[in-house]
């Protein structure tokens, strides 16, 4: 497994994550098999692991934390808070209050006492940034946290969060984690320059999009809007909605590129994202053993200029084929009130 550097850190990381939200009540809930997963990822050589305190509530942490006994201090593990985490309005966002609560609680349930890349796992409009990065700072000096990063924070807010450290003598975001595949490909038009700017690591999540580039999606008749998560967000995959109706006609263009090229769906979709100069590492989620060993196979992939050009023509750079797979609404979209005197 190749390793590249995350942003100035010095950390060497592998450009494969094991990426843990599948693993808990959310997707695979043997333990046993989850553990079992994560040694085989570090066994090929994955190095890095990336969590959230909000994975199935708390119990990827914790698994995460029983795979790591023995193996921790070579492994480089990130983790993230924002989400709530309780009904209490206090229990969740980014305010210091809930962040030096938290992170005890993900130490604890990781079974460590430092956390080598802690990320705030989205923006929160009700607390200044400034305060966020106060308390990521205290964490930093006080051994608990060696780096710091954000995830799914769009340009201008890894911009003002970059400001703020220079000028009040905060750490800064050492990364920064976007979703990104060939579906939604909206962060490369300014998340991707501006993280490349500011010298941040990007690691990316969705490679697949939400399992749209397993080759599971052949036709509409293969979504099922009945369970799992397209029952949950039916708006990303319902086909009889225009922007689904156009990643149904795309994945199908794709498959066939694939296919000429002699690749796997998703080993090219996964190359894909890889090939990007920003991309440190991309981070893959597998929810089963056979799932990690076909994303195993397809590490060393590497696509060709025409590869390369044809996925443009499919997928135009910089587009979003739904925008809701960009996962971040402008509280001023969100909320009609800031619209409205």
């Amino acid at each position: 497994m190749k390793r590249r550097i995350l942003g100035g850190t010095g950390i060497s990381v592998s450009e494969y994550a094991l990426g843990a939200m599948m693993f808990g009540a959310l997707g695979n809930p043997d333990h046993d098999d989850s553990v079992r997963i994560i040694h085989r990822a570090l066994d090929a050589g994955i190095n890095f692991v990336d969590t959230a305190d909000v994975y199935s509530e708390g119990e990827s942490e914790e698994i995460v934390g029983k795979a790591l006994k023995g193996r921790r201090d070579d492994i480089v593990l990130a983790t993230k808070a924002h989400f709530p985490m309780g009904d209490d309005p206090n229990d969740g966002g980014n305010s210091r209050r809930w962040i030096t609560q938290e992170v005890e609680n993900s130490l604890r349930r990781l079974g460590t006492d430092y956390i080598d890349l802690y990320q705030i796992h989205r923006p929160d409009p009700t607390t200044d940034v400034d305060e966020t990065l106060s308390v990521l700072s205290d964490l930093v000096r006080a051994g608990k946290v060696r780096a710091v990063g954000s995830s799914t924070f769009p340009a201008e807010q890894i911009v003002e969060a970059q400001w703020v450290s220079d000028r009040r003598g905060h750490v800064r975001f050492r990364s920064e984690q976007p979703p990104y595949s060939i579906l939604a490909r909206g962060v490369e038009a300014a998340v991707l320059p501006t993280a490349r700017k500011y010298g941040m690591g990007v690691l990316s999540w969705g490679p697949l999009s939400a399992g749209w580039l397993t080759g599971r999606y052949t036709k509409a008749s293969d979504i099922d809007l009945s369970g799992g998560r397209a029952a949950v967000e039916k708006h990303k995959f319902d086909p009889s909605l225009p922007d689904n109706a156009r990643k149904l006609e795309a994945v199908d263009a794709l498959a066939e590129l694939a296919s000429d090229a002699g690749l796997s769906l998703p080993h090219m979709a996964i190359a894909f994202v890889r090939a990007h100069p920003a991309i440190t590492s991309v981070i893959i989620g597998p929810r089963t053993m056979e799932h990690l060993e076909d994303l195993l196979a397809g590490s060393e992939v590497e696509l060709s200029e025409d590869v390369l050009d044809r996925i443009d023509e499919i997928v135009p750079p910089g587009t979003d084929l739904n925008r809701a797979d960009s996962y971040y609404v402008p509280p001023a979209l969100a909320d009609k009130s800031l619209r409205r005197r």
